[in-house]
């Protein structure tokens, strides 16, 4: 009986709420969530003016609240460095917010899915991938798209379809509830924001395939060529 109180209290005390009604851990969570891409800890550190070791302690407690995730990055020498980014299914508030999710939904519904507009979508969508990276990106293009797409909550897999070519399967829809209002429009968002992403990341990337799926088992598929740096670029 006493264990179980014990566990019961031991998950209130990691739960969401408690969590972030700690300062810095606010602030923390905060920035991860206007972030485009996953942070180091040295670099959120020197953000908050903060040591290494202390911020690290507070990106433990949200991580075990199940708002945010780490990811370990090989180092050419010394040990892995960790990277974090906003869980896709982070609750901040203990129950999943809804507000901007029927807003997001209201608005696909809002735009007619004929030609001329979802070609102003595209366009739209092409302005704002270009402001997802940070300038120069971090690592490898690859790995840099690979990052954003994982701070955007898509959850993706990269895959080898063939030389010279780089694929993400993506494994989580963040989009869903808007998708259902109206995929042709959020889609075309979509694939618009990975156009952008791509001119930022090298002139020479070319959105080669991009195959929408059901948003409720996910597992869309973005095929880009010209990305990895052995590539001669096209003159």
């Amino acid at each position: 009986m006493c264990k179980t109180r014990g566990l019961v209290a031991s998950r209130a005390a990691y739960g969401p709420g408690n969590v972030l009604s700690q300062p810095t851990r606010a602030r923390l969570f905060a920035r991860l969530a206007s972030a485009s891409r996953p942070v180091g800890t040295d670099e959120l550190a020197e953000e908050l003016g903060l040591h290494p070791s202390g911020v690290r302690v507070h990106l433990d407690r949200l991580r075990a609240a199940g708002l945010i995730e780490r990811e370990r990055v090989l180092q050419p020498r010394g040990r892995p460095r960790d990277i974090w980014s906003v869980a896709t299914d982070a609750h901040p508030s203990g129950e999943p917010p809804d507000a901007y999710v029927h807003l997001a939904g209201w608005l696909a519904r809002s735009i007619a899915a004929r030609p001329l507009r979802l070609r102003e979508v595209e366009r739209a969508g092409r302005e704002l991938g270009r402001e997802l990276l940070p300038t120069p990106p971090r690592g490898s293009r690859e790995e840099a798209m690979g990052q954003t797409l994982t701070a955007l909550g898509f959850a993706p897999q990269r895959e080898r379809p063939r030389a010279g070519q780089v694929a993400f399967r993506l494994g989580n829809c963040p989009y869903r509830q808007a998708v259902r209002a109206n995929q042709p429009v959020v889609c075309e968002l979509h694939r618009g924001l990975t156009r952008g992403l791509l001119d930022q990341l090298h002139p020479s990337a070319r959105l080669t395939g991009f195959a929408p799926r059901d948003p409720d088992e996910a597992g869309c598929l973005i095929e880009v060529a010209g990305l990895s740096e052995d590539e001669p670029e096209n003159i």
